[in-house]
């Protein structure tokens, strides 16, 4: 059995793998593109240690945030991961919202894309973004790969549209787990989470950004980026927070859009009162493919 928990930022996913790993002998793969960077813990909401509680994690904090890692290099890694825990006997256990890197992980996903594209030089890599957003796919892109998006924005334009057939799911026993709340809910506890890592958040990041580290990840990241204005004088503390909190509710947005679309989930709503009433729905879900356990 593999399990796959995803949903969108803030909803608590971390907090249900870790009980999870612990009830089916798991170990959890990191599975947001942000995690994988060392020193980029408190704006990602990285598990610390504590949290971990004993659980093994893989993928997690294992590059500089000036090294460069692709989607592509997540799938080789990823595979390897999985290969290596079920040799152990334990469950892998995809924890995250990066939509495209699971699906790299899990389905027959080869980046080969048609050469063939139109003349899109006339327009800047975020124009390209937006036209591929217009379309509403829930398709997760790198607005800095222009290679990528200009591809992707061709076949969109020929009447391509992504669909769970499009990919082949090359691990049969994984099981598609996804946390869900009402909206406003989410966007209460988006706001929340973010409240109370302020502090702590520019701590982190103010000496990476007056260092004069401009890495993609610094610059791509929400909760990273927003504070190159603040640092330039450009814009208030206030306004940066609450372009942080826009940011990550149109994020939670686009993942939603993501997963309703590309993958075969089972969706549970979130106890937040009894959290450990979702773990026990979620057990009792798990409980009932004993085959594959």
């Amino acid at each position: 059995m593999i399990l796959a928990i995803v949903g969108p930022t803030a909803v608590g996913k971390t907090r249900l793998s870790i009980a999870l790993a612990k009830i089916y002998n798991g170990e959890i793969i990191n599975c947001d593109s942000m995690q994988i960077y060392r020193g980029l813990d408190i704006g990602t909401a990285k598990a610390t240690l504590k949290e971990q509680d004993g659980v093994k994690h893989h993928l997690l904090s294992i590059k500089n945030i000036d090294e460069d890692y692709s989607v592509y290099d997540y799938q080789k890694d990823a595979r390897a991961c999985v290969k290596e825990i079920k040799s152990r006997g334990h469950v892998p256990i995809f924890v995250g919202g990066t939509g495209l890197y699971l699906k790299a992980a899990l389905y027959d996903y080869d980046f080969t894309l048609e050469e063939e594209t139109s003349d899109y030089s006339a327009l800047s890599n975020d124009e390209l973004y937006a036209k591929i957003q217009s379309y509403e796919t829930g398709i997760v892109v790198d607005s800095h790969n222009r290679r990528r998006l200009e591809r992707l924005l061709f076949k969109l334009e020929q009447g391509w549209t992504p669909k769970d057939t499009d990919f082949h799911l090359l691990y049969p026993d994984t099981i598609f787990l996804g946390l869900t709340t009402d909206r406003n809910v989410l966007y209460e506890k988006i706001n929340q989470r973010f409240d109370e890592m302020l502090i702590p958040l520019i701590d982190e990041v103010k000496p990476l950004i007056l260092s004069g580290v401009s890495s993609k990840a610094l610059q791509t990241g929400i909760g990273y980026k927003e504070f190159y204005d603040f640092f330039s004088n450009k814009k208030t503390l206030q306004e940066v927070v609450e372009e942080i909190k826009k940011n990550s509710r149109n994020y939670a947005k686009r993942q939603y859009t993501w997963f309703l679309n590309q993958m075969n989930i089972s969706w549970f709503s979130v106890d937040y009162e009894n959290f450990s009433n979702t773990i026990q729905e979620i057990v009792t879900y798990l409980d009932s493919f004993s085959n594959k356990l």
